[in-house]
């Protein structure tokens, strides 16, 4: 192929060779070989737990390799830290940042550096606006962190970098938070800085995006290497595979409800946040036993408050939400405590952007962040450990959680290991209602598809799911009814089944009049 010829004949920004890291008796990487170019993106992708972030650590300074060497262009190089990978021209870009939130995007960028004499902040600004230009950024030098969105601060991040001379970017799952317009013109920015020779990495497990911005792809399975792929010779199919290991069925099941019948009822649900702006505006809908209601809008459409104010965690200025038991009765639940709602079965999986903010204590192993959730059957937590341990086993069991066993502490684990436990605590817990905000984010897609093949389960045993999803293709073909906010406010109930993506995006994006909201709720 001709990128392979090419690459042949160049001379790697990096080459490494034979790397091994082992913690305890877990091999993150055993003897792996890679090569990165100049002029290149390359996707290194793997299931959760491959040992793709592990390997860039290494690169980066952040861990030291237990075997192996590698070189940059050419040149067989120790780095010992992230401070001496700066020097060599090595930055990477992690999913959690590193920001201080009080100063402005120039602070955060020059803090550390060791100038001589009384740092210019004008100049630094100056500099940074001339990245922004050269690269296609859009920041305000003098923004504070906590003023910024997500996407700013990942911005700042990369600036960062780039303002300390790197040429070899690491990005992990650049793409995890962003909406599709941020992920555009992220990649938009990835292009150039490979048009001016900077070999780019990235981290993700979207493969539709690899599909569109990468050249190469690079494939860890269980701590080894694998193999590449030029991307334009390839497929999704062919990259999960090659990720699993065996032929991996890319279509997601969606059985028809069963003697559907209303859960969860809401009624003109106004929410404010505390600076008075309106982020639920009258939404009304029911949510259904036996069915997967979608909840499709762009970011900070209202989606977060909608599941929080149904589990009790936030405060609503007016309206009613409504659970309605088996046997009739009507609870409300605008009122009650979180507590109490979890104790009628509405169980809550949200998977924030730092996954040990909600739910999870990193300090706790699997078991014991188990008990904090599923078992208040009379007996204390405290003296019954056995149900707790037996849950942990089978969520590590049948989610392929890759841990060195049940008593390692969940923060030693990564990003989307911690995920798992969090999403199969949840659907583990045998709710009625189950909220679930982003459960795939951050999976690959084979862990992506068993958390499906999960919830598909719960709803043929009459749960009433409410599905939050960023991926519009996965909403179109697992839910039975999409609701669509836009702005905090309903804009209609469709079929899954005979609605369209363009449909669906259009309502996310454009208010549509009153009588034609409507939808198959009513």
């Amino acid at each position: 192929m001709l990128m392979e010829s090419q690459n042949e004949k160049r001379v790697p920004a990096v080459s490494m060779r034979n790397i091994t890291k082992t913690f305890g008796s877990v091999v993150a990487n055993d003897h792996v070989g890679l090569d990165i170019y100049r002029g290149e993106i390359l996707a290194l992708l793997g299931e959760n737990g491959s040992g793709k972030t592990t390997l860039m650590n290494m690169l980066s300074g952040l861990y030291y390799p237990d075997e192996g060497q590698i070189f940059i262009d050419g040149r067989e190089v120790s780095i010992p830290n992230p401070r001496v990978a700066l020097g060599m021209g090595i930055g990477m870009v992690h999913q959690h940042f590193k920001l201080v939130d009080v100063l402005t995007a120039t602070e955060n960028i020059v803090l550390g550096l060791k100038d001589k004499g009384r740092l210019d902040l004008d100049a630094a600004a100056e500099k940074i606006r001339k990245i922004c230009t050269d690269y296609g950024f859009d920041i305000d030098p003098h923004r504070k962190i906590y003023d910024m969105s997500v996407s700013e601060k990942q911005t700042v991040e990369i600036i960062k970098v780039l303002y300390r001379g790197a040429d070899i970017l690491i990005l992990d799952e650049p793409t995890a938070v962003l909406t599709p317009q941020e992920t555009t013109r992220l990649f938009d920015i990835i292009r150039n800085m490979k048009s001016d020779g900077k070999a780019i990495i990235i981290i993700t497990h979207k493969l539709q995006e690899v599909m569109h911005v990468s050249d190469r792809v690079a494939v860890l399975r269980k701590g080894a290497y694998i193999g590449d792929l030029v991307t334009k010779n390839t497929s999704i199919q062919e990259m999960t595979d090659m990720m699993v290991g065996h032929k991996v069925n890319l279509n997601i099941d969606r059985p028809d409800p069963v003697s559907p019948s209303p859960r969860i009822v809401v009624k003109d649900l106004t929410v404010t946040d505390k600076d008075g702006l309106v982020k639920l505006d009258h939404v009304s809908f029911t949510a259904n036993s036996g069915e997967i209601l979608g909840i499709a809008g762009i970011s900070g459409s209202g989606q977060k408050e909608l599941l929080e104010a149904i589990a009790g965690l936030q405060t609503v200025d007016s309206g009613s939400i409504e659970y309605i038991e088996d046997n009739g009765s009507h609870d409300q639940l605008i009122g009650k405590d979180p507590l109490a709602i979890s104790n009628l079965g509405v169980s809550l999986s949200f998977v924030p952007e730092d996954r040990l903010g909600m739910g999870l204590v990193g300090n706790m192993d699997i078991t014991d962040n188990m008990m904090l959730r599923s078992f208040r059957n009379g007996k204390t937590v405290f003296t019954d450990r056995k149900a707790p341990r037996k849950l942990a086993g089978h969520v590590v069991k049948k989610l392929g959680v890759v841990t060195p066993d049940l008593s390692t502490p969940v923060r030693k684990l990564s990003g989307g290991n911690v995920q798992k436990i969090l999403v199969g605590r949840e659907i583990a817990s045998t709710p009625t209602v189950l909220l679930s905000a982003y459960a795939v984010r951050g999976l690959d897609i084979n862990s992506a598809y068993l958390i499906y093949d999960l919830m598909n389960q719960q709803k043929e045993a009459g749960v009433s799911i409410v599905y939050v999803g960023e991926d519009l293709d996965v909403l179109l073909a697992l839910c039975d009814r999409i609701v669509v906010l836009c702005g905090g406010s309903c804009n209609g109930i469709l079929d899954a089944r005979t609605t369209t993506k363009k449909e669906v995006g259009l309502r996310m994006t454009t208010k549509k009049e009153p009588a034609s909201v409507g939808g198959s709720d009513e």
